[in-house]
């Protein structure tokens, strides 16, 4: 057998995939995707030895511990990260934070709903940490739908490319440097892991088992691969878990226009859960 002459992606097959990465995922892929579907289920086929699409569709409904839907939606997820995206909105968040422990408050609860490789929690953390005079009680709970970007988090182990976004200061202060071969290598500190839980969650599927209330939600650069009933269900779900006067913060470039009625923007891409609703 010869994996790397694959069939092609016909047209019944295609619309398979599309519903159950739907279903499972909430991820809505057009016709336009179709190429890219193509080529990332083509080398999960190519290591499992299967040639037709089809017949790697069946491979995974007949999966019952449903492993390979996990590496096929891996395999589908885009995780497109670095520390410090979107750096107005850790600004913001700093704000919050010091005006917060300032009329009192010493616990502080955020969630990273796209936690992906681990840049965005690592940053809340730094964040919460450079902001609070002193932590009493500060926890962040990152979730991701994939499990390998998750591992990776876990890990926080991270080449000198990716930490390039880092201030000197703070990654002298929170992470350790070392040599791996002749490669650098830069180990996230015990004191930042410790404020985080990595753990996995669809966020098509609401209601989540977290109980709340939450200080801070960050879900960020992930609504825009929803169709608008998930990213209203979502919404809805951040909505329920938020505090009073608690934040939500979505990616930049996300329109969520009509569909953030229950909040009051702040400026772009930040809202606040007004108090009392």
């Amino acid at each position: 057998m010869n994996v790397n002459n694959l069939s092609s992606l016909d047209d019944k097959t295609f619309k398979q995939f599309v519903e159950l990465i739907y279903d499972r995922a909430g991820i809505s892929l057009g016709p336009h995707k179709r190429a890219l579907v193509s080529s990332r289920l083509g080398k999960r086929m190519r290591k499992l030895g299967i040639t037709h699409y089809s017949d790697y569709y069946d491979y995974i409904r007949d999966d019952p511990g449903n492993n390979e839907l996990v590496e096929l939606l891996d395999a589908i997820s885009t995780n497109v990260t670095h520390f410090y995206r979107e750096p107005r909105h850790f600004e913001v968040l700093s704000q919050i934070i010091k005006r917060w422990e300032g009329q009192g408050q010493s616990s502080f609860r955020i969630w990273c709903a796209a936690a992906s490789t681990g840049e965005e929690p690592y940053t809340l953390a730094i964040t919460l940490s450079e902001s609070l005079q002193s932590i009493w009680d500060a926890k962040i709970l990152a979730t991701d739908i994939s499990q390998n970007v998750l591992k990776i988090a876990k890990n926080g182990r991270y080449e000198q490319e990716r930490i390039d976004k880092i201030p000197r200061q703070m990654l002298t202060r929170y992470f350790q440097r070392y040599k791996d071969k002749d490669e650098v290598i830069y180990q996230v500190k015990d004191s930042l892991k410790r404020m985080i839980t990595f753990t996995w969650l669809n966020l098509s599927s609401p209601p989540f088992p977290m109980r709340g209330p939450l200080d801070v939600v960050f879900c960020r650069n992930v609504m825009i691969y929803f169709d608008n009933d998930v990213r209203r269900r979502l919404l809805q779900e951040i909505y329920r878990l938020l505090k009073p006067g608690g934040y939500l913060m979505v990616g930049h470039s996300e329109s969520l226009s009509g569909m953030l009625s229950n909040f009051k923007s702040v400026e772009p891409s930040v809202y606040v859960k007004t108090a009392g609703k």
